[in-house]
C-alpha cells in the first residue's frame, strides 16, 4: 500500500512540473521566445521627455509616432548598429533598495542609442559588453526610485502590440529615396526593407541609419509597395502603400500590421 502511495505520488509531482514547465514554454512563446537576462538601468531626458526625442534609431517626434514616453536607448551591445531600433522589452527592476516594491515590469520600445564612454569612470554604463537600458526618466520611475539613479534589472524581448498599420515616410529627392519604417507590431525591428513601383520590379533598399532604408531606384509617378522582413524570420508585403501622386516628407500607413 506504502509502495502504491509513493508511485501516486510521483506521478503526480511527475505531471505537475511538466504542467509548470509547458506553462513557461507558453509564456516565453507568448513573448517572442526569449527568457529573462540581465542587465542595469538608468534613465534620462526629464519628466516629460525632454531630450528623448529624436535620436539614433532616426524617428522623429515619438509622441505623434505612436511610441510617447514608453522608450528606452541601448546600449552597444543591445544596439547592433541600428538593427535593434523598434524591439520591444520587458524590464523589471531586482535586487536593489532602491526597485519600488510590488512594481510589475515595464514594456519599452527601443528607439534611441545609448554611446559609451571609454573611460573607466561610474557613468561608463553603457560600454561594451555591457548590457544597459537608459530608459525615460517616467518609464524609470514606475519601477525604481529616482534616488538610486542606476538599478539592476532583468530583461526579455518581447512582442510590440502597435495600433494602426506600419508607418513609412518618405524623404529624399528623384534620384535617392530614403523611407523611414515605424509603429512596426511583432518583432518590431526591421532587419530588411524592399520597395515595389508600379512600373519596377522588387528592389532591395540598404540601411542607411537606424530603421531609414534607400535606394537611388527611381519611384516617383508609381504607386509603391513594401515587403518588411523582422528578426523574427517574418515577412509582410503592403501593397500600394503609397498612391502613384505620393509627395517626399509625406508618411504613408499601411492597412494592416505585423502582430
Amino acid at each position: 500500500m506504502a509502495n502504491i502511495r509513493l508511485i501516486i505520488a510521483y506521478y503526480v509531482v511527475t505531471f505537475a512540473v511538466i504542467f509548470v514547465m509547458s506553462e513557461g514554454s507558453y509564456e516565453l512563446e507568448k513573448n517572442g521566445g526569449h527568457g529573462w537576462e540581465s542587465a542595469h538601468a538608468t534613465f534620462y531626458g526629464d519628466n516629460n521627455g525632454g531630450d528623448t526625442m529624436y535620436g539614433a534609431c532616426g524617428y522623429g517626434d515619438l509622441f505623434q509616432q505612436g511610441y510617447g514616453l514608453e522608450t528606452t536607448a541601448l546600449s552597444t551591445a543591445l544596439f547592433n548598429d541600428g538593427a535593434a531600433c523598434g524591439a520591444c522589452f520587458e524590464i523589471t527592476c531586482v535586487d536593489s533598495k532602491w526597485c519600488k516594491p510590488g512594481a510589475g515590469p515595464i514594456r519599452v520600445t527601443a528607439t534611441n542609442y545609448c554611446p559609451p564612454w571609454y573611460e573607466e569612470t561610474p557613468e561608463a554604463w553603457c560600454n561594451p559588453p555591457r548590457k544597459h537600458f537608459d530608459l525615460t526618466m517616467p518609464m524609470f520611475l514606475k519601477i525604481a526610485e529616482y534616488k538610486g539613479g542606476i538599478v539592476p534589472v532583468v530583461y526579455r524581448r518581447v512582442k510590440c502590440h502597435k495600433k494602426g498599420g506600419v508607418m513609412f515616410e518618405i524623404k529624399g529627392n528623384p534620384y535617392w529615396v530614403m523611407v523611414l519604417v515605424y509603429n512596426v507590431g511583432g518583432a518590431g525591428d526591421v532587419v530588411g526593407l524592399n520597395v515595389k513601383g508600379s512600373q519596377t520590379s522588387w528592389t532591395q533598399m540598404t540601411r542607411n541609419w537606424g530603421q531609414n532604408w534607400q535606394t537611388w531606384v527611381r519611384l516617383d509617378g508609381q504607386s509603391l509597395s513594401f515587403q518588411v522582413s523582422t528578426s523574427n524570420g517574418k515577412t509582410f508585403q503592403f501593397n500600394d502603400v503609397a498612391p502613384a501622386d505620393w509627395q517626399f516628407g509625406h508618411t504613408y500607413e499601411s492597412k494592416k500590421n505585423m502582430h
